[in-house]
């Protein structure tokens, strides 16, 4: 574990500032659109923007690490997405942040993918589980702690996005002073949806439904949150539960999904993840009852924890599960297969959930991840009475991040092997 840490230091400061400054600017954006009166369909069209472009995003900046390499991509897309937050300040409309959007979201995913390649090709087969630990740690820990920075100014000033991109800049520095020469890039084809059908209607299925949930989630939490008139410091620290409450679950859970049937598992963490959402409402009301009778909102952000463990995991047991229906050589390409179904998902999130919630209030945000979530339960008992279940020593749950990309799947150790990393005397990266 040292020897990963000293050797990819720069690599992992650089994306703990990307992820630091991700992470604060969805809240943030969420919470400026409140406080501009965006309308919850503008809000959820315009946060929606993001998926639109982490899907173009995925589908062309392969073709543009192989034709220039990679230093000079990350320092384009960081650049990029380093601009488009100063912009965010000056064109203030829904319609304007939906574009800005797609630039940040293909932005992301090219910094991602650039990452998770360098990783790869420094990581080795006794490594593989460890460099991604650390990678999954620093993202959902970086992204963690930049919603406590909503606290550093209004969300209606200017100040805050300078610091967004202040530490999108920031990320460049370790990055672009490595002395270690750029890896070989590897594109990676996926599976068309009608094989991933084929293989695994549930992993299919689920994952397009998942994506569906998950990208809500994340954009509209704040904006939720905003609306039950919670303060700055109580949104940053709702978010921030979600997304560790979220990373600590990938053990326990992939655990059990190793030891019982995964359909099973999907089942009951689908459903908990319903019924915790249903939890949160109750106690979303409870805290606005008169005199006594109201609660504080620690109930609420015990059931936003709960629903975080249980739903969070999810698209790493689709995965497992997927795996467990092919061989060890397509493991990889199932998972591009699943990730473009998650990708289409997430596209229409933030906006059927802020449909949800301008027709049936705040609320509306809840019951929406109440019914996807149940819907993938639904679909994995139907699965459950027409196929068996099936053993596959390949195959293993493997703890990763929701950014993860296909070249990121690599990094499982369950996947093809990788050749032993060549020495590089007085690397930085």
């Amino acid at each position: 574990m040292n020897k990963i840490l000293k050797n990819s230091w720069a690599l992992f400061t650089g994306m703990g500032l990307i992820m630091l400054a991700h992470g604060y600017q969805g809240s943030l954006l969420g919470v400026r659109a409140v406080a501009e009166e965006f309308s919850l369909t503008a809000t959820g069209f315009m946060l929606s923007g993001y998926y639109v472009g982490y899907f173009i995003g995925a589908k062309t900046i392969p073709g543009f690490i192989l034709r220039v390499g990679h230093i000079r991509v990350f320092a384009a897309f960081a650049s990029a997405a380093s601009i488009v937050v100063l912009l965010h300040s000056i064109i203030v409309n829904p319609f304007s942040w939906f574009v800005l959007r797609v630039i940040t979201g293909i932005s992301m995913v090219s910094l991602y993918t650039i990452a998770e390649s360098w990783l790869n090709d420094r990581s080795s087969n006794k490594n593989r589980g460890s460099v991604l630990s650390v990678y999954m740690i620093v993202l959902y820990g970086s992204m963690a702690l930049g919603m406590f920075f909503l606290n550093f100014s209004a969300p209606t000033n200017f100040q805050p996005f300078i610091l967004v991109s202040l530490f999108m800049s920031l990320s460049l520095i370790p990055i672009l002073l490595t002395k270690r020469k750029a890896p070989t890039f590897k594109k990676i084809s996926g599976m068309s949806l009608k094989e991933l059908y084929k293989i695994s209607p549930l992993g299919m299925i689920g994952s397009l439904i998942y994506g569906t949930t998950q990208s809500a989630l994340f954009s509209l939490l704040a904006v939720y949150a905003a609306s039950m008139n919670f303060s700055i410091f109580e949104i940053s620290v709702v978010t921030f539960l979600l997304a560790i409450s979220g990373a600590v679950a990938q053990w326990p859970i992939g655990k059990l999904s190793d030891s019982f049937d995964r359909r099973l598992v999907i089942i009951y963490t689908t459903f908990g993840a319903s019924f915790f959402a249903f939890c949160a409402i109750i106690a979303g009301g409870q805290m606005y009852l008169p005199g006594e009778l109201a609660t504080t909102k620690h109930w609420f952000y015990i059931f936003v924890v709960l629903f975080s463990f249980c739903s969070l995991p999810m698209f790493a047991i689709i995965f497992a599960h997927t795996n467990d229906f092919i061989p060890k050589e397509k493991f990889v390409a199932a998972g591009a297969g699943l990730q473009f179904a998650f990708g289409l998902g997430a596209i229409s999130g933030p906006f059927l959930c802020s449909l949800f919630m301008d027709i049936i209030g705040s609320n509306g945000y809840f019951i929406f991840l109440i019914i996807f979530h149940a819907l993938i339960g639904v679909f994995a008992i139907y699965r459950m009475r027409v196929r068996d279940t099936k053993e596959n020593p390949d195959s293993q749950f493997t703890a990763m991040p929701q950014t993860i990309t296909p070249l990121g799947m690599e990094l499982n150790p369950t996947t093809e092997p990788i050749e032993e990393p060549k020495k590089v005397e007085n690397s930085n990266l």
